[in-house]
């Protein structure tokens, strides 16, 4: 069943994406690329490694000279320079040179430091995404961004750097657990919500189908997600313009992500941040107030928070001025001017920020 996109930089063709049933294919495309008969380092987590990493290597090792496997602890606490130091001492002690090959096995977090990995070692090394979750198959392994969280800051160190290939085996997300299912879905239901009211609206339609994880209905959807981020980053590869819209339900999901030192998924935060810009979007009178409380509520059915307890707003808002999104004073936000229509904004005050993260406290208000 294997589709491809390809995702172009600076009008180029630049690297393909794949989508697959299985790992069969692989050997295939890193032949096409010229790693055959080089080494290959497969990076991956401790959560991933039982499940795929054996697969993975009996694979590979059929085209490739050696095959070692790294695996970093799993859990955002561990996406830091600390563990891309290890990674580093492993691929000398390997003789990794730039005509070898990386692969990121995993999810976001193993992705952006297997790329970043890839993006300094030895001032450049191809690597190739192999996402493991709908976060990252959606999201996280396309369009370059790599990178490692500094002292609590989330990607604070990091580089643009292109993948090889970005291979997606639709099949992994069978061992997802919901909560992760759910996170991946946010960064989904954000492509529609800043680009795509069609798909906005596709996605509510076969909700119990994505509940139920129906595979052809899986590839629909992640393939549709997937292009709306190519459309995105080829336009702004380096995000100096448009590809900030992708941050939408960040600027503030970002610092509960942080003020809740991590307890909350990455998903979850999206969610709660999409509704607090959702609301400020409405209370600038670019939505209207059943618009508003629509995309609230549309997050719930698919397992998605839209109030959280226990934050402090004026926290809140201190981390989101330390955030590296922020632009000296103000604050870079993206709005809703309608479902599927996405503005950057960097004159939210901090008093419609406030309003808005007590919109998204929770209380008795919601059922």
């Amino acid at each position: 069943m294997s589709e491809i996109l390809n995702v172009k930089y600076n009008g180029s063709p630049c690297y393909n994406i794949v989508f697959d049933d299985s790992f069969d294919g692989l050997t295939g495309y890193i032949s096409e690329l010229g790693f055959e008969n080089r080494k290959i380092a497969i990076i991956t987590d401790t959560n991933v490694k039982p499940l795929y990493a054996d697969e993975l290597e009996n694979i590979v090792k059929a085209i490739s000279t050696r095959v070692i496997i790294h695996a970093i602890p799993a859990g955002e606490e561990n996406k830091n320079l600390h563990e891309i130091e290890k990674i580093y001492k492993i691929l000398i002690e390997n003789k990794f040179d730039r005509h070898d090959l990386i692969i990121a096995l995993g999810g976001g977090v193993v992705g952006d430091m297997a790329g970043y990995t890839a993006a300094t070692y030895l001032r450049g090394i191809a690597f190739i995404q192999i996402p493991t979750t709908l976060l990252a198959q959606t999201d996280s392994s396309i369009g370059g961004k790599t990178g490692v969280d500094y002292e609590g800051y989330k990607n604070m160190v990091g580089a643009f750097y292109m993948p090889s290939l970005v291979y997606m085996n639709i099949k992994v997300l069978n061992t997802l657990s919901g909560e992760q299912f759910a996170s991946g879905f946010a960064e989904v239901m954000k492509h529609g919500l800043i680009k795509d009211q069609d798909f906005y609206m596709w996605l509510i339609e076969n909700m119990y189908e994505i509940e139920e994880r129906d595979p052809e209905t899986l590839i629909q959807m992640i393939k549709k997600s997937c292009d709306i981020k190519r459309q995105v980053v080829e336009k702004d590869p380096t995000e100096k313009g448009d590809r900030a819209l992708l941050n939408f339900g960040h600027t503030i999901g970002h610092a509960i992500e942080k003020y809740k030192e991590f307890s909350l998924s990455h998903g979850e935060c999206v969610a709660l941040g999409a509704v607090a810009a959702a609301y400020i979007s409405w209370k600038r009178q670019m939505l209207s107030m059943e618009e508003y409380y629509e995309i609230r509520d549309m997050f719930v059915p698919f397992g998605l928070p839209i109030s959280v307890t226990e934050i402090d707003a004026d926290e809140i808002i201190s981390l989101m001025h330390s955030d590296k999104k922020a632009d000296g004073k103000s604050i870079k936000f993206v709005l809703l001017k309608k479902v599927g229509k996405a503005v950057l904004d960097s004159t939210v005050t901090d008093d419609e920020a406030r309003a808005a993260i007590k919109e998204i406290t929770w209380s008795d208000d919601f059922e």
